[in-house]
């Protein structure tokens, strides 16, 4: 199973209070990567916890992170839109 790292939850944050369009201009080959591998294994665990009722633990690890609901909503809606599949 993939942990939160310090990094991941300030990428999710960030994504979570970011204009897709303007996140896209800015980021590199090695972010896109990293969002496509890391944080979109995360945000697909989280969602399919929220909605499919998937036991994962994410929405826990979020929370501890101090990511509330709203935030993780916002992060994949941001992810969605800069190409990332979740579902």
């Amino acid at each position: 199973m993939v942990e939160l790292s310090l990094e991941d939850v300030e990428f999710i944050k960030i994504l979570a209070n970011s204009d897709a369009t303007l996140l896209e201009k800015g980021m590199n080959d090695a972010t896109k990567d990293r969002l496509e591998s890391q944080i979109g294994v995360i945000l697909r665990q989280y969602y399919q916890e929220n909605t499919m009722g998937v036991k994962s633990g994410w929405i826990e690890k979020f929370e501890n992170a101090g990511i509330n609901e709203d935030d993780g909503k916002a992060a994949i809606a941001c992810a969605r839109r800069l190409g990332i599949d979740i579902y």
